[in-house]
């Protein structure tokens, strides 16, 4: 009990915030108006966590022994960022993949696309944090690592009136709380964040100023809303690792600077995209024992159809396709752009703008905590290869979360509700237009690992500590195809009894 009174005090240290400022045992980080800074450094040769020391069981798996079983034909449903995880593991283990998607391009919730106008859409607000090992595994295995630019080591919150705030982590001594990794001993943390900390003292004000800001940002749930445990495993990270907090944006578009790279890996070492192709049906049989076993899945692109049997069946892709099997809660995320035709002052350093010809401000993730969007950032500065266009300003992208609210809403309707929040955030904007506007709404949504014996399931919505993000999406991919593995000969003797069953059914 003293252990986890000991464990619960340092992490209380860790997250109250007293006055504007943010309290952690003796020290204080202030919350101050940033400097400026124009940051340059792109690749994952440094700044990044040393994931063999302190990380949190679960979160760093080794890389898996060469798989010495027969080979096999997997069939992976969705080309997002979990199914192409899981079809890299499964490449370089030697087994035949082929991933089909209903959509045109690859990336699913981290992909992006270019409009009729050349205009380059993102599906959410993509940040690297430091601790996304994993992924940074996955981007140096297929030449993505140096795609990104490194942000200074800071929290940005933007507060109504355009005061801009900051919560620095910028350390001489590096992260000194290794004592939090003891939280994540318990796995009695099953309750929400807010009934946790303030049971440990914590302030309401403090939840609503700062830390539903960023449960919002991290996992699109609220304080009251969101796991413990989920929260307590980041702040675990951030308190033993320096570099966990640290951000990192793409240079430019998900799609050339992430989701291309990992597509080119996967087909050259023969792995299959079918792009257009949409999975309608599960086709199955029941064995003698009552167990389930999937024997195709019934696919189509416009009016062509076709049956796909494979050994091992996986379903990278948003759990509504699922109806009748679960019943989850989902999540919805609204990402808006907003394209002015001038640049947001707040966002901006106006004596460094007269000595360059480039975009200056601030070249972060902001958190905002007085909107109904959870964070945002101008991306003709964060990500300035795709989003920064001459004679055009600010490109400020904003993601909602929780976006039930704006689910129901026509895009022009959410377009001028969050227009006028960001008024109230930078009122610099006033007399700008915008130029062009986009909405993107996002439906979201257990252990990767089913029932059903040859079917596994991918995505940041299944188990793993990383909640919804693009290291869970990543590290849910490793886990299914560590279980493929790991089943292989069973796979193939479901085959081979797969074939030779005569009833077949179809899962709606």
């Amino acid at each position: 009990m003293a252990a986890a009174t000991s464990c619960a005090s340092s992490a209380l240290c860790f997250l109250q915030t007293i006055n504007g400022k943010m309290r952690i045992g003796s020290s204080t980080i202030h919350l101050h108006r940033p400097p400026r800074h124009l940051t340059l450094r792109s690749d994952l040769e440094s700044n990044v966590c040393d994931m063999t020391s302190y990380a949190p069981k679960g979160i760093f798996p080794p890389e898996p022994e060469k798989y010495r079983g027969p080979k096999l034909k997997v069939a992976i449903i969705g080309a997002g960022l979990a199914g192409m995880s899981a079809a890299v593991k499964l490449l370089d283990q030697g087994h035949e993949v082929e991933i089909y998607d209903k959509r045109s391009s690859v990336g699913g919730k981290v992909g992006s696309y270019v409009d009729k106008r050349g205009n380059h859409i993102e599906m959410g607000l993509h940040v690297f944090f430091g601790c996304y090992s994993n992924l940074f595994r996955l981007m140096r295995k297929v030449g993505a690592d140096k795609n990104f630019l490194v942000k200074d080591h800071t929290n940005i919150f933007v507060n109504k009136g355009g005061d801009v705030r900051e919560i620095d982590f910028r350390f001489p001594i590096g992260a000194p709380f290794h004592g939090i990794q003891g939280i994540m001993k318990t796995n009695q943390l099953e309750v929400s964040f807010s009934k946790w900390f303030l049971s440990r003292g914590g302030t309401r004000n403090s939840i609503d100023r700062l830390w539903d800001t960023v449960a919002c940002s991290l996992g699109f749930l609220d304080s009251d809303n969101i796991s413990a445990r989920c929260m307590l495993t980041i702040f675990s990270l951030l308190a033993t690792k320096t570099e966990a907090s640290l951000l990192r944006m793409l240079k430019g578009s998900p799609e050339t600077y992430l989701n291309d790279p990992i597509q080119q890996y996967i087909l050259e070492r023969g792995g299959r995209f079918h792009l257009r192709w949409g999975c309608r049906e599960i086709h199955y049989y029941r064995s003698a024992d009552g167990g389930l076993y999937v024997t195709g899945l019934a696919v189509s692109k416009a009016t062509q159809k076709k049956t796909v049997e494979a050994d091992a069946y996986v379903a990278a892709l948003d759990s509504q396709f699922f109806d009748n099997i679960y019943k989850l809660i989902g999540v919805p995320v609204v990402t808006v752009q907003l394209r002015y035709n001038d640049w947001v002052t707040e966002m901006k350093d106006l004596e460094l703008s007269r000595k360059s010809r480039g975009a200056v401000g601030l070249d972060n993730l902001l958190y905002a905590p007085d909107a109904d969007f959870a964070c945002f950032a101008d991306l003709a500065i964060t990500s300035p290869e795709d989003y920064y266009i001459e004679g055009q300003g600010s490109l400020i992208q904003c993601i909602i979360t929780p976006g039930d609210p704006y689910m129901p809403l026509s895009n022009d309707e959410i377009t001028s509700r969050i227009s006028k929040q960001v008024l109230e955030l930078c009122p610099s904007v006033q007399g700008l237009e915008i130029i062009r506007a986009s909405v993107v709404k996002l439906g979201q949504s257990p252990d990767q690992k089913t029932p059903v014996k040859n079917f596994f399931l991918a995505g940041s919505y299944t188990k793993q500590d990383f909640i919804d993000s693009m290291e869970g999406a990543t590290l849910s991919g490793r886990h299914a195809s560590a279980y493929i593995c790991d089943a292989g000969q069973d796979l193939i003797a479901l085959r081979k009894a797969a074939l030779a069953a005569s009833d077949e059914f179809a899962l709606v």
